[in-house]
């Protein structure tokens, strides 16, 4: 039984088939587009569980696709994990501010991206089941856990999978500052290479959705806080 459908995106064909390889060996069904115009065709056309896309494309880059990507209602909550060969943080941050959930620099072991994809897999589908029904109200916000869903003011919010976790972490506790450390290892595991800027932009990203609700309150010096209403 297959584990789910994988897009495979980058102009590189070893990549593609070195990926592809280790991907079905794990019990994958792997497509693979070598440009992003292909990536954002393909995309819509079978809606994969996930996503791996090259940041450096010909024509439409990562970046783009994955911005293109988000704003569809058909693809827009597909996981995402951004393959970048400059490993610098402004890429990272470039991909999170678009919508990706998740990053590894090139080189990578293939061992380290198929965990990094089992587990992004693993957290956007078994939470639904772990808190069906469960339904979580600050204010105008409501957090339905089940379906994944965050709405304002009766309004669905289009969030990311990061920036609905980040907001379900800190509503959940309202008044409970949260350090930047501490939103990292609460929604990515312990020992994740992402940086304190990659988590402002996340929230950035979050404050802009949320608009004049200014429900997200930063704790000089230490970190993030959901506002008591």
């Amino acid at each position: 039984m297959s584990k789910g459908r994988i897009l495979v995106v980058d102009d590189e064909e070893d990549i593609l088939e070195l990926v592809k390889y280790n991907l079905e060996r794990e019990g994958y069904l792997v497509d693979c587009v070598e440009t992003g115009e292909e990536a954002i065709e393909r995309a819509v056309a079978i809606r994969p569980d996930g996503i791996l896309l090259d940041l450096m494309l010909p024509g439409v880059d990562g970046i783009e696709v994955c911005r293109e990507l988000r704003r569809k209602p058909d693809t827009r909550t597909i996981p995402i994990i951004m393959m970048t060969a400059k490993g610098e943080e402004a890429d990272v941050v470039s991909g999170l501010e678009v919508g990706a959930d998740d990053y590894v620099p090139k080189p990578f072991s293939t061992k380290v991206l198929v965990a990094r994809l089992r587990a992004l897999l693993r957290r956007t589908s078994g939470q639904a089941d772990t808190e069906a029904g469960e339904v979580i109200r600050r204010g105008p916000l409501v957090l339905d856990l089940g379906r994944r869903e965050a709405s304002l003011d009766g309004n669905l919010l289009e969030l990311t999978f990061t920036e609905f976790e980040i907001l379900h972490l800190l509503a959940r506790r309202p008044g409970w500052v949260y350090s930047r450390s501490r939103i990292v290892n609460e929604i990515k595991g312990s020992d994740y290479p992402v940086t304190e800027r990659a988590v402002d932009v996340q929230i950035v990203g979050l404050r802009k959705k949320l608009g004049d609700a200014d429900l997200i309150e930063t704790v000089r010096g230490v970190g993030y806080k959901f506002k008591n209403l």
